[in-house]
């Protein structure tokens, strides 16, 4: 049985585009007209912290992280990955899988800072054309995870 809680928006809707759904959580591609390939595993019983997970899952929680970031590193070819885990807006444990690139609108800081440029249209344009690879290779890369 599920644990979700009335009103948190990643207990009611995917998040985004789902990439899989396991059992114990789901990876999502998020629609970010910036960021090509930013994507979240998200843990599918509502709870807040890592803690709050037994030994064995937070095990599968960081292995499928640790998957997904390999994923994201092998097609996006980013300069650097965010990893990113808060909950402040959004108290339901998720972590954020950010390619970054040292020409993307916020590089150096987190992309939740303000912009500094705008990304160049032909780079971001490369990077829209690699999502089809992404979610071909997540799929296959996830397919063991129940």
């Amino acid at each position: 049985m599920s644990i979700t809680v009335a009103g948190c928006e990643l207990c009611e809707t995917p998040g985004g585009e789902v990439l899989h759904q396991g059992v114990q959580f789901r990876v999502i591609l998020v629609d970010d007209v910036l960021y090509p390939g930013f994507c979240r595993v998200i843990w599918r019983d509502h709870v807040q912290e890592v803690t709050d997970l037994n030994e064995l899952d937070r095990m599968l929680l960081m292995d499928v992280l640790w998957q997904v970031e390999h994923v994201v590193r092998d097609v996006m070819q980013p300069q650097k990955i965010n990893l990113a885990s808060f909950g402040n807006m959004v108290p339901h444990l998720h972590w954020h899988i950010i390619p970054r690139y040292t020409d993307d609108a916020h590089f150096p800081a987190p992309v939740w800072a303000e912009a500094k440029r705008a990304p160049e249209p032909a780079s971001l344009a490369v990077r829209f054309e690699r999502l089809p690879a992404l979610r071909v290779k997540m799929q296959q890369r996830l397919s063991t995870y129940l």
